[in-house]
């Protein structure tokens, strides 16, 4: 006869209806329970686990990325600095002091990134969309835009603007990502490539994510 029993530190009891109960109802509602929203964050830096871990045995379980590669985190930092994540179809620890988080909570802009991919770096690999903090966190309710330039624009001869050092110039072709919505100008907050200004937006066209 088989018995299923309960070991306390100070007791041991069999197993009675209403622990089984209890036992079912605990299952059921992890089962039910919706999984957790992944957290962004962001590469600030390369890493290629092979050439640059710490722990050269767990280093194939370590997740590879470069400057600006958006990464999807699960759960909380483990006790050596590193999270749980995933990006370009890959999975794998990542250390904490080289990514940054994207603190986003709007669906659809969360979505947008992670369809994107990346948020635009500058040489140094440090995070440089316009409007981020230190930390190249994003606004929760900030709009990202990307745009392709449909004309040379050169502030310098073409801005109708006294101050056209605070404008970015770009090429026909560029593509530019812009954030937040037109000023009273008709312009643009708008970053090419690390290089950050206002832009005319009468020479940008929207250019979809996919």
């Amino acid at each position: 006869m088989e018995l299923d029993v309960l070991v306390y530190p100070d007791e041991v009891r069999a197993v009675t209806p209403e622990d089984l109960r209890q036992w079912e109802l605990e299952t059921a509602s992890q089962r039910s329970a919706p999984p957790a929203e992944p957290r962004l964050f962001v590469a600030l830096y390369p890493y290629n686990p092979a050439a640059m871990s710490p722990n050269p045995d767990t280093a194939a379980e370590e997740l590879p990325f470069v400057p600006g590669q958006i990464i999807k985190v699960f759960g909380e930092k483990d006790p050596d600095g590193f999270y749980h994540g995933e990006s370009g179809g890959l999975s794998g620890f990542v250390a904490s002091n080289l990514v940054a988080e994207v603190p986003v909570d709007d669906r659809n802009l969360k979505q947008m990134l992670m369809r994107q991919g990346f948020i635009p770096v500058d040489q140094s690999g440090t995070c440089s969309s316009p409007d981020l903090s230190d930390a190249c966190s994003l606004p929760e309710d900030v709009i990202v835009r990307r745009m392709v330039a449909l004309f040379d624009y050169d502030p310098w001869e073409s801005s109708p603007n006294v101050d056209s050092e605070a404008e970015l110039g770009f090429r026909s072709g560029d593509v530019i990502y812009v954030l937040g919505d037109m000023d009273p100008d008709g312009f643009y907050y708008g970053d090419l490539q690390g290089r950050r200004g206002l832009v005319p937006s009468n020479f940008l066209q929207p250019l979809p994510w996919d």
